[in-house]
């Protein structure tokens, strides 16, 4: 970091720790709520987020084409937290406040798919390409520190007030980052005297446009589709804990239950921060990715094994807290190393299918698979718990053949090199 890059890169840092900690105070409260809803009224939400996510990724898209990151950063987190401050109005004056919570349960899902994505479009809009690759890593570590720090304060907070609050709170912590975003748009001209930077439409590529617009790409390369496969599968069983957890929760009052999300939330960040660090790059290099990729359906296999054998509120938070560390510090980071072995204008294409329409269509179709498998079939936990363990056997198969291939085809781009630079 050089002299005129730290204050920049200070209140960058300060930024998306303070943007992820908004969040992280919000998440416990939409979770808190779904207790108090069926499966099926669940269900429905999921698939309201499915669709308001496609639609609300091709707006921002077509924004990002017609106004400047500077107008358009802060216009979108000030947009974001006057709806919360909004969302808390309403549920003081709403006499039955049903309605406000479920459109401020899909609200979040909304929140959660811009806050970070805006940030990293400002971002490259602030410092140049070299800047990117020594300062990035540093910068992206305040997010971590804000989605440990968020869930500390949720929980702390929700044990002695009403959750209500939390969204005046989080309110608060939203605009809190808009002196931030001036300040840097301020430092990049007279401090890191980057004028000429600008984001790029490439920079947006990935967020922006129409998410249905790689699906051709997607689907007659057998490759991406078994990378969807994956991700419908990891669905699956997440969809299962999260229900599962929802419904035995429904005896603790709205704060306790904001309270357990958000110290399940607290301990997650935790550990992926340090597994993150420590261990997944260990796995990968030494043990190779089709390992890598399965080992954390094959822990979640087991989890539910040990489940339908003796169900228990603690077996699921349990199982709540291997997924998502597993997904966060392991299988992500394996997941993205699998579109390193395709070329860049289809990982353009084809990430948003995957990661949009894949990911939120599968929580819509799981959320209600397991509303049939309860309300439709009657199934106890253990039963669903021993049909979430076949389904994490056959995500760990899909985990093995998706490694193995990458490695043939990393394999066959070594073996071409050497020829493809003879023949220049």
């Amino acid at each position: 970091m050089r002299p005129e890059e730290v204050r920049a890169t200070l209140a960058s840092f300060s930024l998306v720790l303070v943007l992820m900690a908004s969040y992280y105070v919000l998440r416990p409260v939409r979770d808190a709520m779904a207790s108090d809803w069926t499966d099926a009224e669940v269900s429905w939400l999921w698939t309201f987020t499915f669709f308001f996510s496609a639609a609300a990724v091709s707006l921002y898209g077509a924004a990002v084409a017609r106004f400047s990151v500077k107008k358009l950063v802060p216009g979108v987190y000030a947009f974001f937290g006057l709806t919360f401050a909004l969302f808390y109005v309403g549920t003081q004056i709403a006499e039955d406040r049903t309605l406000v919570d479920k459109s401020f349960y899909v609200w979040v899902s909304l929140f959660a798919l811009f806050h970070i994505s805006v940030f990293w479009s400002f971002m490259s809009d602030t410092f140049s390409q070299p800047q990117s690759k020594r300062l990035f890593a540093f910068i992206g570590a305040g997010a971590s520190v804000g989605a440990i720090g968020g869930p500390a304060f949720a929980s702390l907070l929700a044990g002695t007030s009403s959750t209500d609050a939390m969204l005046l709170i989080s309110t608060v912590v939203i605009l809190a980052a808009l002196p931030l975003v001036i300040w840097v748009q301020h430092l990049k001209s007279t401090e890191l005297h980057n004028q000429t930077v600008h984001a790029s439409s490439t920079d947006f590529e990935y967020v922006g446009g129409n998410p249905f617009a790689g699906f051709a790409e997607f689907v007659k390369n057998p490759y991406l589709l078994g990378i969807g496969v994956f991700i419908l599968l990891y669905t699956s069983i997440s969809s299962f804990v999260y229900f599962e957890l929802k419904n035995l929760m429904v005896d603790y009052t709205r704060e306790e239950r904001a309270q357990i999300w958000a110290q399940v939330d607290l301990l997650v960040n935790a550990l992926t921060l340090i597994i993150g660090m420590f261990v997944t790059g260990r796995i990968a290099t030494r043990m190779g990715l089709p390992f890598t990729l399965a080992s954390v359906p094959m822990l979640i296999c087991v989890g539910m094994l040990l489940l339908m054998a003796a169900p228990s509120v603690a077996a699921v938070i349990a199982i709540q807290v291997v997924r998502r560390v597993g997904n966060y510090a392991v299988s992500r980071p394996a997941r993205e190393m699998l579109f390193t072995a395709v070329d860049r204008e289809t990982r353009f294409k084809a990430k948003p299918v995957i990661d949009i329409v894949v990911y939120r269509g599968g929580d819509m179709l799981n959320a209600w698979a397991f509303t049939l498998l309860t309300q439709g079939l009657g199934l106890s936990l253990g039963a669903a718990a021993g049909v979430g363990a076949g389904i994490a056997l056959l995500w760990a198969g899909t985990g093995v053949a998706l490694g193995r291939s990458f490695e043939r085809r990393e394999e066959a781009a070594g073996l071409s090199a050497p020829s493809s630079t003879q023949s220049h």
